[in-house]
């Protein structure tokens, strides 16, 4: 299994990162703020105006330490990878499997997701009492669940999955705290550019989660891009976006929702641009991104594996089903649903 490593994430605007022996070094205008050892180090991730040295990029080739570029909304530019891993015989098997197996992996993402939306509005029930609007979500959800389970076709899948989401995205403001819904309003999904602090959270969340997925995937030896779920699209990460489905509602939607409700995060936090494009201050990144570190010590029991893991290797774990469901040593891809 493999050891939870941590993340570097370098939001300071003109900061310059560079290889000194087996380290990284951190630093602006000369003066040097972080150094830490490349092997505690699974992947770098830079955001906006940061410079990184041709030294340090063949270094992160090397050691397999993913190196990821993003603009200051966290919106995903690139990812510099080193040599490909794995087996040569586990993609061949990605890239040819049949119309069985891409619908199978495709139905297990997409019913992850719903699942996980229902159960986040079933939480919210529990703690906060029962809502029409919330309850009528919360059925929609079910009856969405059961269809994307049996239904026999990916257009139709895809159809159920966007049904899905908006019923999910329409109460989603309910689960905001009423007091707070004046600085967090938010009246449904809106991206490319975010124009809502809500909208710039759950962006920045998903992009940095689909980075992680991303480097995961690499670790056993499949290709990103070739998915089941999503189209491939040049410069898509399109299996990484399939599986980060089943995390969006339990990892990412309940991280920026106690971001929000517990005030770690402010309307402060937030800048709004002229073009009406929302994204996050310097501060508010870094405070998403501390929550974020934190969250991916918690420990939960895996549903499959039946063992207490920390959240931060579990794309790694679904990695690692997903390759052995495509080798054929496992009828099924398990998909992580939490409740």
């Amino acid at each position: 299994m493999k050891k939870l490593q941590n993340s570097l994430y370098v939001t300071r605007q003109g900061a310059y990162i560079h290889k000194e022996r087996e380290t990284i070094v951190i630093e602006q205008e000369r003066k040097k703020l972080m150094q830490v050892p490349i092997h505690s180090i699974s992947g770098v991730f830079c955001f906006g105006n940061v410079l990184v040295s041709p030294a340090l990029m063949g270094f992160c080739g090397e050691k397999g330490v993913n190196l990821a570029f993003f603009t200051e909304y966290g919106r995903f530019y690139g990812r510099l990878q080193g040599e490909k891993s794995g087996n040569v015989l586990l993609r061949r098997a990605q890239y040819h499997a049949d119309d069985v197996h891409v619908l199978e992996i495709a139905r297990s993402c997409v019913a992850a997701k719903l699942v996980g939306a229902r159960n986040v509005l079933l939480r919210h029930k529990r703690n906060h009492g029962s809502e029409e609007t919330v309850e009528q979500a919360i059925k929609r959800l079910a009856s969405s669940v059961r269809l994307a389970r049996s239904v026999d076709n990916l257009d139709s899948l895809r159809g159920i999955e966007g049904d899905g989401a908006a019923t999910y995205f329409s109460v989603f403001e309910k689960l905001i705290n009423e007091k707070l819904r004046i600085d967090f309003p938010f009246a449904g999904r809106n991206r490319r550019p975010p124009r809502d602090p809500v909208n710039a959270l759950l962006s920045f969340v998903y992009s940095i989660l689909g980075q992680d997925i991303g480097a995961a995937l690499n670790g056993v030896g499949l290709d990103p891009q070739i998915g089941f779920l999503h189209a491939d699209r040049p410069g898509r990460d399109s299996l990484a976006q399939d599986l980060l489905e089943e995390f969006r509602p339990w990892l990412a939607d309940r991280l920026v929702l106690s971001l929000i409700n517990r005030r770690q995060l402010k309307a402060s936090d937030f800048i709004e641009e002229s073009s009406g494009a929302v994204r996050l201050s310097a501060e508010g990144r870094k405070q998403l991104l501390v929550a974020y570190q934190e969250r991916k010590q918690q420990e939960i029991t895996h549903p499959f594996l039946k063992e207490k893991v920390p959240i931060g290797i579990v794309p790694h774990i679904q990695a690692m089903l997903l390759a052995r469901h495509l080798r054929g040593d496992l009828k099924r891809y398990p998909p992580c649903v939490l409740r």
